[in-house]
């Protein structure tokens, strides 16, 4: 089966700007691109990301430079990343919020998968970029790496500060021949090419810092729009049906197998059988949600620990106390102190 790649359309407005910027005709070039100008006014629409790629060498050609991937870069806006890039905003740290990317890496673009490391000193954002079955080549191109590169340190500096160093970039590419000091002039860091993904490294401490624009009930709501918006895209992701199931129905207790089972419109052998193809179960979706709930509503202060155990489906207190320290090893009072330290 071909696999389209594509990315949703929001990456459309700092290609915009950067093309007003430098006096380049948005619609000529989509057009010799042959990308719809409808895409425009639709920010869940998708584009091909091969009609992406040819938008950046398009204005390369115009402009006789190889930048332009950085330029678009350097129009940030939260569009790019639909729903996600408002949480991101919103979000406690940049761990956070790089972790949040991560996670809903699917609305943003299926050409490749996000991980967050954390490695000593060092946050480590990496990108696994898928390949054509066909032709075994990079669904990504190394401009539209950049661009993705580029506007998460961008992003990143809005968030904590311009103080935020980049202390390493990697690219999967051969070097190019031609002249890359734009990349160092922009990242400022070690720059590797030829590893195995690409991705880029932060310092842990600043990543870690509370950002003055944390909220963490805004980030909730964002939250809760982006799991339905993932519940539409992924129709046929089981595991994510399953746990936006579970999501809604905890607040009324802890839901059963059979109960979410016949909300999909299925047995719940048949439901067992199909999670265990993928690698995954039931018990392990419900604790990974109540986990990750848990967590968010922490750091909402205005919530007791009472009311916390009660909207992630615990009726008793202590239950919720014995599996929140079996998630994080932490008591949640404790994991509340420490937020606030």
């Amino acid at each position: 089966m071909t696999i389209l790649y594509s990315t949703i359309s929001g990456w459309m407005i700092p290609f915009s700007r950067a093309c007003e910027a430098n006096s380049i005709d948005v619609s000529v070039a989509m057009k010799a691109c042959n990308i719809d100008e409808k895409v425009l006014k639709d920010q869940e629409s998708r584009v091909a990301h091969s009609c992406y790629c040819a938008l950046i060498n398009y204005c390369n050609e115009q402009l006789n430079t190889h930048d332009f991937a950085i330029t678009i870069a350097k129009f940030f806006h939260p569009g790019p990343f639909h729903a996600v890039g408002y949480a991101m905003m919103s979000s406690n740290t940049l761990n956070d919020a790089l972790n949040r990317i991560a996670h809903y890496k699917r609305i943003v673009s299926n050409t490749c998968e996000l991980n967050v490391q954390e490695r000593s000193d060092t946050l480590f954002v990496e990108m696994k970029i898928q390949r054509y079955v066909q032709t075994n080549q990079l669904a990504l191109s190394l401009d539209s790496t950049l661009v993705f590169l580029g506007t998460i340190v961008n992003f990143s500096k809005a968030l904590v500060g311009n103080e935020l160093k980049v202390k390493k970039v990697i690219l999967c590419y051969e070097k190019p021949v031609y002249d890359t000091q734009f990349l160092d002039d922009y990242f400022n860091c070690e720059i590797e090419f030829n590893t195995l993904h690409s991705g880029i490294e932060f310092d842990l401490e600043a990543a870690n810092k509370v950002l003055i624009g944390a909220n963490p009930l805004i980030t909730q709501t964002h939250e809760k729009l982006l799991n339905e918006f993932l519940y539409r895209v992924d129709k046929n992701d089981l595991i994510q049906q399953v746990r936006s199931k579970i999501y809604e129905a905890l607040p009324l207790g802890t839901p059963r197998q059979s109960d979410v089972a016949k909300e999909l419109g299925m047995s719940l052998r048949n439901m067992q059988r199909k999670l265990k193809d993928k690698g995954s179960n039931y018990k392990e979706i419900l604790e990974d949600t109540r986990k990750h709930l848990a967590q968010s509503y922490l750091k909402q202060v205005h919530l007791s620990l009472g009311e916390v155990s009660y909207l992630i489906g615990f009726s008793d207190r202590s239950n919720f106390n014995r599996a929140f320290k079996r998630w994080t090893k932490l008591t949640p009072r404790d994991y509340r102190q420490k937020l606030s330290n």
